[in-house]
């Protein structure tokens, strides 16, 4: 069985998708609402709630296979502050991995290291960032490479993210069948070959190309995951859809009339934005629909506007209401067994700050796992 630390630890995504075949030595969050579902679902008993600047490394146990992190991301956003590594939210990587490092020094490193982040975090300064955090990997003694991943390939959001993976050189021999020569496109993304061309070159040294398969055609639809009754959540007035179709263009009134027109039952999903009116020039809140089968980018809520609402359109009958808490989680690809908050902001705000199970679960099947067993197998016949 392989071991893992979890930090930014959240409600535990990161091991739903790791799975029973690993072990959690340690787990880590500030956030005490994020720790309570984290102890709800998977107990408290390796769970450490604080800050991680004032982690020891007394705090963490043994000697871990993987350290998975998905420090916070709005520092790095495009839609953020700007304030990159240097903000107080995305700056946490710092002492995550100064802990990493202290790890080292008492020969306790782990032996691979997984960091997921926005991809805002390729170009956030200019590339300045990404190519800090990757050098710091490899003055660290590790390979390091990069993946995009959007988990559109496992559910239907559109959710792409960076996963940066680096595997330490004293412990880990990457097999040729996980490297690629040269960048693919289904995974490794423009912005992404153009944040590596402006690595340091020393850090290009140490950088690898990580090849894992093309993930298999997604067979679900947003529509499938739409609660018949939801819960936590109530379908709008007439009078209140009848506004939501009021903040609409003209393109997107016609989707919803296209969809009435279709005679299927349609299931479309809403973000409400801030846009210049193009004749006026002032700003104005517009309401943006899409039906192509697939729900927009789940986010922590922050006042109404980035909370995500469906229509549901079945002929001349237009129903709308906010996407259930299930709902969200289910978008995440977290199993209905898992126990949601009662409260709806810190249900949704833990579902749209987490990582996609079903993205954790296709890198440690074709990634992490065959890593690791490498290195066994390879201990095996030296001891051999």
């Amino acid at each position: 069985m392989s071991t893992f630390y979890e930090f930014f630890a959240g409600g535990g995504m990161a091991r739903s998708g790791l799975g029973p075949d690993w072990e959690c030595l340690f787990a880590n969050d500030l956030d005490p609402k994020k720790a309570s579902s984290y102890s709800l679902n998977w107990g408290d008993e390796h769970l450490k709630v604080g800050d991680v600047s004032e982690l020891k490394t007394s705090d963490l146990p043994g000697v871990a296979d993987l350290a998975w992190a998905s420090f916070p991301c709005q520092d790095l956003s495009l839609a953020g502050n700007g304030a990159g590594l240097k903000g107080e939210r995305s700056g946490t990587f710092w002492p995550f991995w100064k802990l990493m490092t202290s790890l080292s020094e008492g020969e306790r490193a782990p032996h691979l290291i997984a960091l997921e982040n926005v991809c805002g975090a390729l170009s956030s300064h200019e590339g300045k960032d990404f190519a800090t955090i990757c050098s710091a990997l490899a003055r660290g003694g590790y390979r390091v490479g990069a993946l995009v991943i959007n988990a559109s390939h496992f559910v239907p959001q559109s959710r792409p993210r960076l996963f940066i993976i680096a595997a330490k050189k004293s412990s880990i021999s990457i097999p040729d069948s996980l490297l690629c020569n040269k960048p693919e496109l289904v995974w490794h993304s423009p912005a992404l070959v153009e944040a590596y061309d402006k690595l340091p070159k020393t850090t290009q040294k140490s950088w690898v190309w990580w090849n894992i398969p093309t993930a298999t055609e997604r067979t679900t639809v947003f529509a499938d995951l739409v609660e018949d009754k939801p819960s936590g959540v109530k379908w709008h007035t007439a009078a209140e859809t009848k506004r939501l179709l009021e903040l609409m263009t003209t393109v997107n009134l016609n989707k919803v009339k296209a969809a009435q027109k279709s005679g299927s039952r349609m299931v479309g999903t809403i973000y409400r934005r801030t846009r210049t009116d193009s004749k006026t020039g002032e700003k104005m809140q517009r309401a943006e629909i899409r039906f192509d089968d697939i729900a927009g980018c789940l986010r922590t809520p922050s006042g109404g506007s980035s909370r995500q609402t469906i229509m549901l359109v079945e002929g001349d009958q237009v129903r709308s209401r906010l996407l259930s808490p299930r709902e969200a989680a289910r978008l995440m690809g977290l199993p209905d067994t898992y126990r949601l908050p009662e409260n709806y902001n810190q249900a949704y705000h833990l579902a749209g700050d987490g990582v996609a199970v079903p993205v954790v679960r296709y890198l440690a099947n074709h990634l992490l796992e065959p890593l690791l067993l490498a290195n066994r197998n390879q201990k095996k016949k030296a001891a051999a």
